[in-house]
């Protein structure tokens, strides 16, 4: 297993790693919508934080030689479903490929944002 770590995706902020490749596979860490310069979460509306969690991802899987055209499986977790459409705009925006996805309201989120995704992708 090695594990993947960018300076172009937030900082874990917790004990694990933004992801981790084994067996031709990456496995990201669930992203949310802090923005890697300042660290902090800056994006307000459900559309602005869906693009700054499809920007970290895409680096992140950038940084362990994959890409969010290789993503295989998603999981999608949103802190009301009424976001749903909302989410589903941006998100189709970086996710041409339509991997399988799962997505589901949640009650809380880290930070308090709107929306966190996961990604499994090809190497």
């Amino acid at each position: 297993m090695k594990k993947i770590y960018t300076k172009n995706a937030p900082d874990a902020i917790g004990p694990y790693s933004q992801a981790v490749k084994v067996n031709g596979l990456v496995f990201t860490s669930g992203q949310i919508a802090i923005n890697p310069a300042s660290g902090n979460v800056e994006a307000v509306t459900i559309e602005e934080q869906t693009q700054q969690v499809c920007e970290n991802l895409k680096n992140v899987l950038e940084a362990s030689g994959s890409s969010l055209e290789k993503a295989v499986k998603t999981v999608c977790f949103l802190k009301n479903m009424d976001d749903f459409g909302k989410f589903n705009e941006v998100y189709g925006k970086y996710f041409t490929q339509k991997p399988a996805r799962s997505c589901v309201a949640v009650k809380q989120l880290p930070k308090d944002v709107l929306v966190e995704v996961e990604v499994i992708a090809e190497e």
